[in-house]
């Protein structure tokens, strides 16, 4: 079984945790499912679980480089050398990262919901969207790509996964696939 979960902002991708944040639990009902891959409490969108040990590892393993897609909103307007340097992969304090494929967008994306609470806004800085989609999936990979090249991330939302999708799911909803 897999469950596609749309994690909200501030949610810890697991079931228990110690102190009073929340977790996976306030969100997902069905029994006996882990996540496959972490996504951290500051970012939003699709987490998958399943019960099934080997397909959470196909999904996890580096060497499948199973593609993960985001829509990432970054301080400041992206320039060309800047998007050629993620497209090329970006030199890290663990190692390039693989080529990414990016996307400028014109305006956040239609479907997008309001984040509680909303970001940061400075009044001098402005902001822009990019599609980015990797094949690796390093502890907070995304955000130190965009900060390696001068765009800090404000808001990060994970749409896919491989040929999973959130595909109008609201955040904090489940729905078992398939």
């Amino acid at each position: 079984m897999i469950v596609l979960l749309n994690k909200p902002y501030g949610v810890q991708c697991q079931f228990t945790d110690a102190g009073s944040r929340a977790t996976l639990a306030a969100f997902v009902s069905e029994p006996g499912v882990y996540p496959a891959g972490r996504l951290d409490a500051d970012s939003e969108g699709l987490v998958l679980l399943t019960d099934d040990g080997a397909l959470a590892h196909r999904i996890t393993d580096p060497r499948h480089k199973l593609d993960k897609t985001y829509v990432v909103q970054v301080e400041n307007v992206p320039s060309e050398p800047q998007l050629r340097r993620l497209r090329e992969g970006v030199a890290l304090n663990d190692g390039a990262t693989l080529p990414a494929t990016v996307r400028l967008l014109a305006k956040a994306p239609g479907w997008l919901w309001p984040r509680d609470p909303p970001i940061r806004v400075r009044q001098a800085i402005p902001t822009s969207w990019i599609e980015l989609e990797i094949r690796e999936g390093r502890n907070r990979q995304v955000r130190r790509m965009t900060a390696a090249v001068g765009l800090p991330t404000l808001r990060l939302i994970r749409t896919r996964i491989g040929s999973y999708a959130l595909d109008g799911l609201a955040p904090g909803k489940s729905r078992v696939a398939g």
